[in-house]
């Protein structure tokens, strides 16, 4: 049996091995795991052992973001081979569903989700997956950045739902890797300047390296107030707001122009009370994000084109054998750190 991660309860992760169908299906791909990182979601499991109605009843394997190497194909398997390199979309819907027919696949309610209970996740030595669900990296992008791809298409899955038109300028609230790479899709996508605030101004430090990206530091105001001298007092296109806090949408209106919008990225665990006369008055568009759909292909494409540079997102890299470290780093959520990241081989 294969040596997996498993959450056992909160904070007890264990190494340990744990019995895992790996049939592949004539339409599937079996693949040696060679990075994955951690996600906020994986932290919130591990601190919490739930996220709203997902709870872990049982000892579950985590890790959701992934790259790694084909050693298996069905039969009917045509758009890869042993020994691609690739990456992996790790929701799994019914493509028959009402919601997949129309496009929105990431929406059908019977979708399955790597580590989210009671389904288990990629941090183990391989694993089995819809082959149309995987995708071949180039050569010029290494597993490290493939396993950056699922965050990423949450940017430019935000990016694609808000409509982005060249020359917009926008606004993120959040400096973690969903905050920094929704600002980067939104520049990708044609906006001329993004700006970004976070608490931590060790992550606005990170943000700054990227041109176009602008950091708003607490010591220089008030946000409205920096957002509106940046602006002629007019406001920004689109905020994107990534961090899901309750305190994030207090006064959020006053940074966005008339018929602006605002797109919520972040979940947050709590209500949050949002002043909608506040919107109202300002005819304020509220478009909603809830991971992605038919992006990956284009993240790829911009990180084999170098449109987006996802390395300087990678703070640490832990072997697979000290896979407890690297949890327990990333709970300590250490201001400088923004992506951590498991060899697995």
């Amino acid at each position: 049996m294969p040596v997996a991660l498993v959450l056992e309860s909160p904070h007890k992760l264990v190494l340990r091995a744990i019995d895992l169908e790996l049939t592949v299906g004539e339409n599937d791909v079996r693949i040696a795991m060679d990075v994955v990182g951690i996600c906020g979601s994986d932290v919130h499991y591990y601190r919490h052992g739930k996220i709203g109605p997902f709870v872990v009843n049982a000892p579950m394997i985590l890790g959701h973001e992934g790259a790694g190497t084909v050693i298996a194909c069905g039969k009917k398997v045509r758009n890869l081979r042993t020994g691609d390199r690739v990456c992996i979309e790790p929701g799994i819907p019914d493509f028959s569903s009402r919601p997949s027919r129309i496009g929105l696949y990431n929406l059908d309610p019977s979708l399955t989700f790597w580590a989210t209970p009671p389904v288990h996740g990629c941090l183990t030595p391989e694993v089995v997956h819809p082959a149309n669900l995987v995708y071949k990296l180039p050569d010029n992008v290494s597993s490290a950045e493939g396993a950056m791809v699922e965050p990423l298409a949450v940017g430019l899955q935000a990016v694609h739902k808000t409509g982005v038109s060249a020359g917009d300028v926008a606004f993120v609230l959040g400096a973690g890797p969903i905050g920094i790479l929704v600002a980067l899709s939104a520049l990708s996508a044609g906006c001329s300047r993004v700006m970004i605030f976070d608490p931590a101004s060790q992550k606005l430090d990170i943000a700054a390296q990227f041109a176009g990206v602008e950091p708003l530091y607490r010591h220089r105001g008030s946000i409205a107030d920096q957002i509106a001298r940046a602006t002629g007092g007019w406001g920004v296109d689109i905020v994107y707001e990534c961090s899901g806090a309750a305190a994030a949408f207090d006064g959020i209106a006053d940074c966005i122009r008339p018929g602006g919008t605002l797109a919520c990225v972040g979940m947050p665990t709590a209500p949050v009370p949002i002043d909608i006369v506040a919107l109202q008055v300002k005819e304020i568009r509220i478009v909603t994000v809830f991971r992605y759909a038919n992006v990956y292909d284009r993240a790829i494409a911009l990180l084999e084109q170098g449109k987006i540079d996802v390395k300087p997102l990678i703070s640490a890299t832990y072997p697979f054998s000290k896979s407890i470290e690297a949890f327990e780093r990333a709970d300590a959520a250490h201001p400088e750190d923004v992506k951590i990241q498991i060899t697995m081989r």
